[in-house]
């Protein structure tokens, strides 16, 4: 069966003077402030949508990253993920770049870089963005 998860933005305003509300119905996290300010420019305090596909993909990699390695007899001490996405204003996301670095004892430099491709490819939230350019740079610590 499906698991479904929600938000809501309750905007006021302008989209250049005004502001909105994100509030994360399924998990109770605490209401954040987003503006255009805040998204086209310096955040100040503030998350934008950007920031939010970053915290989807990082999680959603790094999940989808330890079960590869762990269903190829490999699993995983630590994994770090960094999610940038690359917005500019008038032409929408650019691109959205994947730093991992992890621990995983008895892989092979190759069978990582491969995990890593292959969970870049396929953990879901890739494969929602796959319009959006994608790059990786995975290293083992």
């Amino acid at each position: 069966m499906p698991v479904v998860r929600t938000a809501h933005t309750q905007w006021e305003g302008t989209l250049a003077e005004g502001g909105g509300t994100v509030s994360f119905d399924s998990s109770g996290l605490p209401d954040q402030q987003v503006t255009w300010k805040a998204r086209s420019e310096k955040s100040e305090g503030l998350t934008s949508p950007e920031e939010l596909i970053a915290a989807a993909h990082s999680s959603c990699f790094s999940m989808a990253l330890s079960n590869g390695l762990a269903q190829g007899g490999t699993p995983p001490r630590t994994i770090r993920t960094q999610a940038e996405v690359t917005f500019q204003a008038g032409e929408g996301i650019k691109g959205i770049h994947l730093t991992v670095r992890a621990s995983v004892p008895d892989i092979s430099t190759e069978a990582f870089a491969e995990a890593a491709e292959n969970a870049k490819t396929n953990c879901p939230v890739s494969v929602a963005l796959s319009n959006t350019p994608i790059t990786l740079d995975a290293e083992l610590e």
